[in-house]
Order: C-alpha cells, then sequence, then structure tokens
C-alpha cells in the first residue's frame, strides 16, 4: 500500500477535489474527519454527474435520483460514498483484490481497528507481485512449499513468465489438490502447470 495516503476533510470543495486528483493522478480519495477515521470516498463516478447534468438545474430534493443529487453537490461531504470500503492492514493482497473486484472499486483505503486512514492500496499496487522474479518465485516455493511438505520430496518446481511447472514424483497423488492451492498461494504466481507422476523420491545430491 501507499503508506503516505492523500486524503480531504468533508468540507473540501468540489474543485479542489478535481484539483488534487489531477495533481497526483488518482481516481478517488478518502474523506476523513477528526483525528483521520475514514468516513467516505470520493471517486471520478461521484464527481461526473456535474458534467453529466450540467445543463439542467441541480435536483436536490427528495425525489431525486443519487446522481441528480451529486449534480448538485458541492463539497466531499456532500459527494462521498459512504460507508467507505475499507481493508484492515493484516489483509492478504487476494483479500483486497477480491473487495476491489466485488464492490468495483480500484482503490481502498487502508484503515486500523478503529477506522483511522494508514494509507490506500491501489490496483497498480495488487499488481506489483507480478513483479517478482522467476528466480524469487521458484525459491519461495521450494522453502515455504515443497521443503515442508515430505510426501513432495520427489517434486521440483521451475518458473517461466511467473507460470509454475511442478515435475516428478509425488507419493501420495491424493495430495495434488492440496499441492497446487499451496503453490496458487504463492504471491506472484501467475498459473500452474503438473507434470507429476506417483512414486519417485528426489535425489538428495
Amino acid at each position: 500500500m501507499t503508506h503516505t495516503a492523500l486524503a480531504v476533510g468533508r468540507h473540501t470543495a468540489y474543485k479542489e477535489i478535481v484539483e488534487v486528483m489531477d495533481q497526483w493522478k488518482v481516481s478517488a480519495l478518502p474523506v476523513v474527519e477528526g483525528d483521520g477515521r475514514v468516513v467516505g470516498v470520493v471517486s471520478e463516478a461521484d464527481l461526473l454527474p456535474k458534467e453529466e447534468y450540467r445543463l439542467d438545474t441541480p435536483t436536490l430534493g427528495e425525489g431525486a435520483r443519487p446522481d441528480q443529487w451529486k449534480a448538485g453537490a458541492v463539497t466531499a461531504g456532500e459527494l462521498m460514498s459512504s460507508p467507505a470500503v475499507t481493508v484492515h492492514p493484516g489483509a492478504t493482497i487476494a483479500e483486497a483484490a477480491r473487495i476491489m473486484a466485488r464492490r468495483r472499486v480500484k482503490r481502498l483505503p487502508v484503515v486500523d481497528r478503529v477506522g483511522v486512514l494508514e494509507g490506500v492500496v491501489s490496483r497498480s499496487d495488487l499488481l506489483k507481485v507480478f513483479l517478482r522474479t522467476d528466480e524469487e518465485l521458484a525459491g519461495e516455493i521450494r522453502r515455504t512449499v515443497l521443503d515442508d511438505l515430505p510426501a513432495a520430496a520427489g517434486v521440483e518446481a521451475s518458473v517461466t513468465d511467473g507460470v509454475v511447472t511442478l515435475r516428478g514424483g509425488l507419493r501420495d497423488r491424493s495430495l495434488i489438490p492440496l499441492l497446487a492451492r499451496a503453490v496458487r498461494a504463492v504471491e506472484g504466481v501467475v498459473d500452474i502447470r503438473l507434470d507429476l507422476t506417483a512414486g519417485a523420491a528426489r535425489s538428495e545430491n
């Protein structure tokens, strides 16, 4: 995540929000109050109704649709989506990715147990794990997966462009799903290929 997180307050003006987004090239900003507690998020989608309904009279009454209401909004508190979709610092990359996909957001404020902003994680942050080298991935798979599973003593891992190939003999083939899941859990793995046979143990030479 980005620890130096940009944020705005409830009373930040529409134009200032646009200026901050443009200056820092971000698509959304957490809205904070008090000691930094996140109360919402204002995104480009929240700002666009202002242009969409530019020639219409702003509608702020009870019968207004959300986008019409936001067309007449002028502060972050009026524009923001609340409650904010957030994630805790201990969340895994996979968990953050699932939240982004399910809630259709591009950035997640990272908050502590009382909701105070600690940083922001973006889609680009999640994709950085795929910059790991093939050598790094192969080494971690050997250390954290294969060496910890005695039944996989006959299995070797090779990695090309993030795609892991497991070759060799696996004593208990019922462990294949477990082994595959453990390898997929290694951050940066793009895909996995299996070329496993029953039996033979890996040479210790």
